[in-house]
């Protein structure tokens, strides 16, 4: 349990939440004095503003912070987690309503974390009381999965390998006595894993399978499975200098299913979970994989490479192939697969990919509830012609680069068609500045919007 969230404390310091419509309301009800100092220092309630107030004997007497307009167009209900990078050390108290406490606590704990395994990053005592209602044990939960992922995404592929990931991995399984299996080396062609065997031979670094499962059999099978590509140099279609930099998050997808998959053992969900990892360090050596070659994949579909850049869908094919083998109620992946969603949304909004209409609108419905957002693309039908190959029975690069984004989600989808239903998350994993509760760096996305909707469903 966090030492950051705290039972109730008379001396607390109160933080009042205000917008410009309430503003008058709220400064109404605080002692004369404070009245006075908001007004001789001019403070005018503007969304993300704060001001001090002085209490007895020079101390702290509470804090006024500035929300969004109840009528804006986009309020950032983790905007109070700015408040962590504003304050001196302390114990503090939401005096009222923020937009959504949940969120303001969750993004609290989120707006503290620092990556310390390298350097001594100093971090303030914040200290909060939990605000009333909020399940303490949930937020705990949640944050910690995100932290966990957080730290896997920020460490360098020196020290993150894909046995490194695998041990991570398996950490989190006993944990929650899940069981755990991993399939290394030459053993992926004995077992039926091409194209994973093929993108990470070239490493010194064995690739491998992590697979693991947690929750009762009799339960609905929901299957999680993560690219976790620990490194990408992009092979023989090498990647310049400027694009290898953050390639260390390349394993982003694996980090957040692992996140989601923490949150959702914790909380004991009624699903009969499986976790799938193709851990892989795409590498340049004598054996490499190159363009032009046509491999084999677990689903018995052969393969040409267009580029050896487009790693990522070949490793994920064989995974989601594997997942599709028992017909899972539901099929999730996460992978940091494209420029070209990038390019479409941003670095902050993940596209999801799904012929399933009514999962994709509730998962959006509860992305935009959990501040964990995403937008649909489609999985548009005339575009699979393009994945056509001459060779082989697809190609995973196709030319021209139109609707990357789209024609890498049409790449998957052919690895899947037993499972009731399937969702691919094409994510960024990395905050490129900070922001309320996402400092800059490793980020996990769509796990939170993911494990709201799983725990609706199945409670």
């Amino acid at each position: 349990m966090s030492e950051l969230l705290v039972a109730a404390d008379d001396k607390a310091v109160p933080v009042w939440f205000v917008t410009k419509e309430n503003f008058a309301s709220v400064l109404k009800d605080l002692p004369q004095a404070q009245q006075d100092w908001v007004a001789a220092n001019g403070f005018e309630a503007k969304a993300g503003q704060h001001i001090t107030l002085p209490g007895a004997g020079g101390a702290l007497g509470g804090v006024v912070f500035a929300l969004e307009a109840e009528g804006a167009g986009h309020r950032d209900v983790f905007l109070p987690a700015k408040l962590v990078t504003l304050l001196p050390g302390g114990t503090y108290r939401f005096a009222n309503s923020s937009h959504d406490d949940r969120l303001a606590t969750l993004g609290w704990l989120l707006g503290l974390y620092r990556f310390n395994r390298y350097r001594r990053n100093d971090i303030k005592a914040l200290y909060l009381v939990v605000p009333d209602g909020i399940d303490r044990d949930e937020i705990d939960g949640i944050a910690e999965s995100v932290r966990f992922a957080r730290d896997l995404i920020n460490t360098p592929a020196n020290d993150l390998g894909p046995e490194e990931l695998a041990l991570a991995a398996r950490k989190l399984a006993e944990k929650h006595k899940a069981t755990f299996k991993v399939i290394v080396g030459d053993d992926l062609l004995k077992e039926n894993f091409p194209m994973i065997h093929a993108v990470g031979r070239a490493s010194s670094r064995a690739p491998r399978l992590i697979d693991f499962t947690w929750g009762d059999s009799a339960h609905p099978k929901v299957t999680l499975v993560g690219k976790g590509v620990i490194f990408d140099t992009g092979g023989l279609d090498i990647k310049p200098s400027a694009s290898m930099l953050l390639m260390k998050k390349d394993m982003g997808g694996a980090a957040s299913v692992l996140a989601c998959a923490s949150m959702i053992m914790a909380a004991g969900l009624k699903i009969r979970l499986r976790l799938l990892i193709p851990a892989v360090e795409n590498s340049i050596s004598a054996n490499a994989f190159r363009p032009s070659d046509i491999l084999a994949s677990r689903k018995g579909l052969s393969v040409e490479i267009g580029n050896t850049d487009a790693e990522g869908r070949l490793v994920l094919g064989d995974a989601l192939a594997l997942a599709d083998e028992e017909a899972p109620e539901l099929i999730v992946d996460m992978a940091t697969l494209t420029g070209a969603a990038r390019v479409a949304l941003g670095p902050d909004l993940p596209p999801l990919f799904s012929r399933n209409d009514e999962i994709a609108n509730t998962l959006l419905a509860h992305a935009a509830e959990e501040g964990d957002p995403l937008w649909r693309l489609p999985l548009w039908p005339p575009y699979d012609s393009m994945l056509e190959s001459k060779a082989a029975d697809i190609n995973n690069a196709p030319g021209g680069g139109f609707a990357g984004a789209i024609t890498a989600a049409l790449f998957l989808n052919r690895f899947v068609e037993k499972a009731a239903a399937y969702v691919h998350l094409d994510i960024y994993a990395w905050n490129p500045s900070t922001k309320p509760g996402r400092p800059e760096g490793g980020e996990v996305m769509g796990a939170r919007a993911l494990y709201s909707y799983l725990k609706k469903k199945y409670g």
